[in-house]
């Protein structure tokens, strides 16, 4: 008793979450089992008796299969991993002497968990003196702490917060611009005002 307490004291919300799921999955197995096994022994073999035995059988496999997906769910999320590997599009919006270099420019999704690089998808002229740079980066973990960071080599580093639950939601449109929350200047040269650099994104 006392090495489960401590097993469940020093584990996280993520491992307790798991913990948790498999024990009910057990528990429910064995009920199952039992109820069916003092069933079965009854031994009616009338038509109503066959109904009820089917009804159950359903009942029992339904039961093991919300178990299963439970735990598999439970222990995703502690690992942080997103089976369906939804994925963002954005569009970032700049001066457009910033994007003079947009071949070298890397862009990098970071979470507390992993680093992904995004896709360019290129760049277009807004006409107003800005240009938006496009791309898309997977989210491959669960997590709301994610961050886009664009490194343009010698313009310096932009950082922007994505606005999203740990398992957002797929969206048709985009949504509204954000600035970016912070901006590296380099070590030489000079980087426009921060409001000048704005984001939006939608979820694939």
């Amino acid at each position: 008793m006392n090495t489960l307490s401590s097993l469940l004291t020093e584990s996280g919300d993520g491992r307790l979450g798991v913990l948790m799921s498999a024990l009910a999955g057990i528990a429910a197995a064995l009920a199952v089992a039992l109820a069916m096994t003092v069933y079965f022994r009854l031994s009616y073999r009338s038509w109503r008796d066959v109904v009820r035995h089917g009804l159950a059988t359903l009942a029992a496999l339904a039961l093991f299969a919300f178990a299963a997906y439970d735990m598999r769910h439970a222990a995703l999320a502690y690992l942080g991993l997103n089976p369906s590997k939804p994925a963002v599009e954005f569009e970032i919006r700049m001066p457009r002497e910033t994007l003079t270099a947009v071949s070298d420019s890397q862009i990098e999704l970071h979470t507390d968990r992993n680093l992904t690089l995004a896709l360019v998808d290129g760049v277009r002229e807004l006409g107003d003196g800005r240009s938006v740079l496009r791309g898309a980066v997977a989210l491959n973990h669960r997590t709301a702490d994610r961050v886009l960071v664009v490194n343009l080599p010698g313009k310096g580093t932009f950082e922007f917060r994505l606005r999203l639950p740990a398992e957002p939601h797929r969206s048709e449109q985009f949504g509204p611009w954000h600035l970016a929350d912070r901006i590296a200047s380099p070590a030489t040269g000079s980087v426009a005002p921060q409001d000048a650099y704005t984001i939006r994104y939608r979820v694939l």
